[in-house]
């Protein structure tokens, strides 16, 4: 299968956001509210769409849920060490690690809702969902720890101000409780799902920023390769391990290499940390998915 293929048509939706931002009347300002708008409403619709819209069947699933836990876990307790390595600790700004620590493992939730069905079928929709309802509060936390800690916040106080959190665990207790979306509703629900993909992906290009690497080169480094190279390696040993079936092992090996969540920029600006950095580190994330996603499922055979 031809996954370069596969992938190209949400990278260029990506590329066109760059473009559009960058080579157009389009600039930053109408992109900074067009963000604004699929943070806090059209993406938590579309995660909850998602999550709710058919029963999670979390014993079928539980040896990838399992996988997809124990893969977030590996790239957790690497990029919270980054900064106390011997070797590295030394030229690492507290600050910016504390800042692009989520880059190692937080994942772009607009190309994963994206190219799961398109990989796997409606059982690869389903996956993703059930991956993206653990991970989304999981990864978030562990976003948050490191920040609030170094930047004397409160720690549950900027959790419960998450939209993605907050749309993420009132979809579970929707879908545990048995309840349905209403047909009333439903294709309006859809339609926003939808809008939220494409303008969160166009938004993801817009944002894309060259300019503020220019420094915390070796730190920066570090966050990618644990999220593009140690955690799709960590997916292929724990789905090998959990012997996880064609389908699951399809959607945890995608999950582990996607590229870093756009949120990460706004979510370090909102603390008082280094926006512009980590947006340089979420701009090399997005280009090195074009690399890990097809690296990744590659390795299936392995599994």
């Amino acid at each position: 299968m031809n996954y370069a293929q596969l992938l190209f048509p949400d990278f260029s939706l990506i590329l066109c956001g760059y473009l559009l931002c960058r080579f157009t009347g389009l600039g930053r300002p109408l992109w900074q509210q067009a963000e604004t708008l699929v943070y806090y409403f059209l993406f938590p619709v579309l995660l909850f769409q998602s999550i709710a819209k058919s029963p999670l069947e979390l014993r079928a699933a539980s040896g990838m849920v399992c996988a997809g836990v124990l893969t977030g876990l590996v790239g957790i307790a690497l990029a919270y060490a980054v900064p106390h390595l011997p070797w590295l600790g030394r030229h690492v700004d507290r600050r910016d690690a504390a800042a692009s620590a989520q880059v190692a493992f937080r994942f772009n939730s607009y190309v994963a809702l994206a190219l799961a069905e398109r990989l796997a079928g409606p059982a690869g929709g389903q996956a993703i969902a059930v991956l993206i309802g653990v991970g989304v509060p999981l990864y978030n936390i562990a976003a948050v720890w490191p920040m609030a800690r170094q930047g004397g916040h409160g720690v549950l106080a900027s959790l419960a101000r998450n939209p993605l959190i907050v749309g993420t665990c009132a979809a579970l207790a929707f879908n545990f409780a048995g309840f349905s979306i209403p047909d009333l509703i439903a294709p309006a629900v859809s339609r926003i799902g939808a809008a939220a993909l494409a303008l969160g992906l166009l938004c993801a290009g817009a944002g894309m920023q060259f300019s503020a690497m220019s420094g915390g080169m070796l730190l920066g480094s570090a966050m990618l390769l644990i999220r593009h190279l140690v955690s799709p390696l960590a997916a292929v040993g724990f789905a090998h391990l959990l012997r996880l079936e064609p389908t699951q092992a399809k959607v945890l090996l995608m999950f582990s290499a996607l590229p870093t969540a756009s949120s990460c920029y706004v979510l370090a600006a909102r603390m008082g940390y280094n926006g512009p950095y980590v947006a340089g580190l979420v701009t090399l994330s997005t280009i090195a998915g074009v690399i890990s996603l097809p690296f990744a499922l590659s390795l299936l055979p392995w599994v």
